[in-house]
């Protein structure tokens, strides 16, 4: 597939696509009159990468943990430094509160329509 289709289903800019394939996030194939070219596994690769930005990880820390992603599940414990292990946990514990965090406006949100939706009056028919 090309840009435009990964853009559009993954609702990710080309200026980002074309980021993460210079941070080496992603590859793409060019064509024979350059278009890049994208495969199936990148759809959820680039969605991967973008949850991962949104949970604050920087991209150096996922071009490393990437690999460890895919399915099977390739771990290379060549490059974990202890400074790499720490941010990891220091961003793992940190994805955790925002999951609490989450889940307790989600539950707030949730007691609000419940009991708005059981006070509202029925809608009078014509």
């Amino acid at each position: 597939m090309r840009i435009g289709e990964l853009a559009k289903r993954t609702n990710t800019p080309h200026r980002l696509l074309r980021y993460y394939e210079e941070q080496g996030l992603i590859l793409a194939e060019r064509g024979p009159n350059g278009y890049r070219r994208y495969n199936e596994n990148d759809v959820d690769r680039v969605i991967q990468i973008r949850g991962l930005l949104d949970a604050g990880l920087p991209t150096r820390i996922i071009k490393q943990i990437l690999p460890c992603l895919n399915k099977p599940r390739n771990i290379f414990f060549k490059d974990a430094t202890p400074e790499m292990l720490a941010t990891l946990r220091f961003e793992r514990d940190r994805m955790t509160e925002r999951i609490r965090c989450l889940t307790k406006n989600r539950d707030a949100i949730g007691e609000y329509l419940s009991t708005v939706e059981k006070c509202r009056a029925p809608e009078p028919t014509s």
